[in-house]
C-alpha cells in the first residue's frame, strides 16, 4: 500500500520560511518523479514544482521561481519543499504526489498517489 506522508506546514509571518517533507512507501521511490502541489479555498488544484527521479530535473510554477527549492533524497524515500520569503498568497494546503513516470510533469492527471495534505497559512 502506497502513502505519502507531509509534514512541516504551519502558520508563518510573511516573509518567512518554512520547510516541506513528504515520506513516501509502499512504491519504488527512485523511480517516481514527484510533485508539490497547493489548493486554497475556493480554487483549483495546481502544481507547485516537480523533480524528476534522480532529482537532476526540476520545474516550479512561475509565481514561486527563486522562492522555492524542491529536493529529494531517495536513500530516505522522501521529497522536501523549501519556501522562503512567503507571501500571504501561497497561503494553501500543500500536497505530495508521486508520477507515474520519471520525468516531472505540470498536470495532476499524471500523478497517481496522493498524499492528505498540509496546511501552510502565510499571514500579512
Amino acid at each position: 500500500q502506497v502513502q505519502l506522508v507531509e509534514s512541516g506546514g504551519g502558520v508563518v509571518q510573511a516573509g518567512g520560511s518554512l520547510r516541506l517533507a513528504c515520506a513516501a512507501s509502499g512504491l519504488t521511490f527512485s523511480t517516481n518523479a514527484m510533485g508539490w502541489f497547493r489548493q486554497a479555498p475556493g480554487k483549483e488544484r495546481e502544481v507547485v514544482a516537480s523533480i524528476s527521479w534522480g532529482g537532476a530535473t526540476t520545474y516550479y510554477t512561475d509565481s514561486v521561481k527563486g522562492r522555492f527549492t524542491i529536493s529529494r533524497d531517495n536513500t530516505k524515500n522522501s521529497v522536501y519543499l523549501q519556501m522562503n520569503s512567503l507571501k500571504p498568497d501561497d497561503t494553501a494546503v500543500y500536497y505530495c504526489a508521486a508520477d507515474r513516470d520519471r520525468w516531472p510533469s505540470r498536470i495532476l492527471g499524471d500523478y497517481n498517489y496522493w498524499g492528505r495534505g498540509t496546511q501552510v497559512t502565510v499571514s500579512s
